[in-house]
């Protein structure tokens, strides 16, 4: 199985964080006694801009979640096409080639879900095997590499893609004065990506899937997730996200890399989700790595910020572009809710 290509799909509406952040503090100033501290947590995440679904000044018409729900379908099947398409004319493929679609987003719900809808609008095959899948967070870029990479080791003359769209700047609470939406309002960012992956039997140029992990943490449920209100996704962000990368990370990448006769000194290429400055720190004690090999990945967060699933696709990408070495190995690798990480090993 091959990553044949990654395509992607950013919004028009680019703002960089100092607009950003006086817009917030402006709609915060009344009931916020420190606005010197939603600064400071802005600045602290390391984030120099960040693209968005709509024009900044529509985010307050969205009064409902309702609302906000409509325009994530919307732009959400915007950038969805623009990635597919992006990915496939990379790939050297047509939209008639695809037998399967995996659908990951954790910032907007729809049903039809929005697989189904790009049936019709890209005219893809009405034989199309569609896997919508919800829940799985910062961790559903790597994990739906994962099961696009299981479904073609089953079908391996076929094609798979995986699209990934999250719209993260949809969900914000305007109303929520925590720490942790406050934190969000300046980590997370919009955007939508899509990897096509390919069975055996089609020539492909792109690293092999060689072998790929799920891992859960018991008993971690709050670490990161939504509460479901009457105003829609409320976010649930634990400080302890970096301890649980300290506590658990180097043990899980060695014992995956054994089970290949592999070390992490064979890894040219690190893929890693940008969760945030301290989970990178985080990451780069438990592989004890330089800040060097997830360059790539901090440079992501500079310029979109956290996009939930879609980051990591899109590190992936900038991998593709300039890709190691023929033989060297690479490790794409995320966490999300669940608590819980998914670790891909890839071979170019």
């Amino acid at each position: 199985m091959r990553i044949a290509a990654v395509g992607t799909a950013l919004p028009e509406h680019f703002y960089d964080q100092e607009t950003l952040l006086a817009a917030l503090a402006a709609h915060w100033r009344e009931r916020y006694y420190n606005v010197g501290r939603i600064e400071q947590l802005h600045r602290n995440v390391l984030v120099g801009g960040r693209h968005l679904a709509l024009p900044l000044e529509e985010y307050p018409k969205l009064a409902t979640f309702g609302a906000a729900n409509d325009a994530w379908i919307r732009v959400a099947l915007e950038l969805g096409e623009r990635a597919v398409a992006d990915g496939l004319d990379r790939a050297g493929l047509a939209a008639a080639d695809v037998d399967a679609l995996f659908f990951v987003s954790v910032t907007g719900i729809a049903t039809p879900s929005i697989d189904a809808r790009l049936i019709n609008r890209m005219g893809l095959p009405t034989r199309l095997k569609r896997v919508p899948i919800f829940g799985l967070g910062c961790v559903a870029g790597a994990a739906g590499i994962a099961r696009a990479a299981d479904y073609v080791r089953a079908f391996p003359s076929q094609v798979a893609v995986l699209l990934s769209v999250e719209l993260c700047s949809l969900t914000l609470q305007r109303g929520d004065l925590s720490i942790a939406n406050l934190i969000a309002s300046g980590l997370f960012g919009d955007g939508a990506a899509a990897a096509v992956v390919v069975g055996a039997e089609r020539a492909a140029g792109g690293p092999e899937v060689v072998a790929t992990r799920s891992i859960f943490y018991p008993d971690s449920e709050r670490v990161m997730g939504w509460d479901i209100t009457d105003r829609g996704f409320q976010i649930v962000l634990s400080a302890d996200v970096p301890e649980v990368v300290d506590r658990h990370l180097r043990a899980d990448v060695d014992a995956f890399l054994a089970d290949q006769g592999l070390a992490r000194r064979d890894v040219a290429a690190w893929i890693a989700h940008p969760g945030g400055p301290k989970v990178l720190e985080a990451m780069e004690r438990a592989l004890e790595v330089p800040r060097a090999a997830l360059e790539r990945t901090w440079r992501s967060l500079r310029e979109v910020g956290n996009l939930s699933s879609t980051s990591v696709l899109l590190v992936l990408a900038s991998t593709l572009a300039d890709r190691p070495p023929p033989g060297s190995y690479g490790v794409l690798l995320a966490l999300g809710p669940g608590f819980c990480s998914e670790l891909v090993l890839l071979r170019w």
